[in-house]
This record gives C-alpha cells, structure tokens and sequence, in this order.
C-alpha cells in the first residue's frame, strides 16, 4: 500500500517543512486487508490462500525446447571418435566457417571511407549555417576537410604509382603508341 510506511502506521498527508507549528493529525488511513497480511512479522503464522496465489508461485514457465540435433550426423561423429580416437569432423567444421568468413568480408577501402567522412563534415557544417552556428564551425570542418583531401591526394598518389610499377612489370618495353 502506497499509504503504510514500514512500521505499520500512515505517512503524513501533507508535510511543510519551513513551519515550525505542529498541525492537528489528519483523520487516521486505513490500509486494506490486502497490505496489512502482506507485510511480515517476528511472528510465523499461515498465509491466506488468497495472497498464495496472488504471488507468481504457482505460475509455470513456458516449456522451451533447446536446439534440435542431426541425429544423422551424431551417429557419424560418435562411429568415427569410436573408430578413431578423435573428433575429426568437429574439427573439419571448426576450420571451414573461419575461412569463409574472411571471404565474405571485404577490406574496407580507406579512400571510399574519407569520400565518406568529408561528406558528413560538408553535411554538418550544412547543418550548423542553417541553425546560425556556422561561424563557430567553419573553420574546424574547413582544416578537417583539407586534411582529409590531402590524405586521399597521397592514397591517390601511391596507387598510381603502384599500378604504373605493375605495369611496367607485366609489359617491360613500356606504351609505345
């Protein structure tokens, strides 16, 4: 009961704290028999039926069934670990998933990610002209965005001379058109 405090007795309905007069006591609240046979005791003594089942002890839980196994595949496991000594297709499996999962996962490009990046800044300070706080940011977006085009001028750089160096590998005698 949001009324009854921890001994037993009512909470003051109204409280002023800055009045140094004591207020004649409020007409007394009564709990209901609900909250008074909740609280406990020094004293054991048998709860009603009621408030039993009013708790979640007699509620079940949902069965929930765990995963199902290939019984197919255990019994090959068991026959080989039988025959063999050893778990050799738990480790076959192991193997196969770390090698397509590198696969799958390509190397992100860095040049794509700073394309990226220097929109998102050119997209904030956007933002910031058009709620009056551009000034404050302008020149912090501005030197980022520099060094980000810098940085991908040097990848751009760097490739290029890459691929020329393969070129020149794969056709020795050059381009000559």
């Amino acid at each position: 009961c949001l009324v009854c405090s921890p001994g037993g007795g009512t909470l003051p309905l109204q409280c002023r704290p800055t009045s140094s007069k004591e207020r004649a006591p409020a007409a007394p609240v009564r709990c209901p028999a609900v909250c008074r046979t909740s609280t406990l005791s020094a004293i054991p003594h048998l709860r009603p039926a009621e408030v039993c089942r009013a708790g979640d002890a007699y509620t079940r839980e949902k069965f929930r069934p765990g995963a199902t196994r290939d019984l197919e595949k255990e019994k090959q496991r068991l026959q080989n670990i039988l025959a063999t000594g050893k778990d050799v297709v738990e480790q076959e499996v192991k193997q196969m998933p770390l090698q397509t999962k590198k696969e799958e996962i390509p190397e992100p490009d860095r040049f794509e990610e700073l394309v990226k990046e220097v929109q998102e800044r050119r997209e904030f300070l956007a933002e910031m002209e058009a709620l009056g706080q551009g000034k404050k940011y302008q020149r912090i977006i501005l030197t980022e965005i520099s060094q980000k085009l810098r940085e991908m001028e040097l990848l751009d750089k760097k490739r290029s001379e890459e691929m020329s160096e393969i070129l020149t590998k794969d056709f020795p005698g050059g381009n000559k058109s």
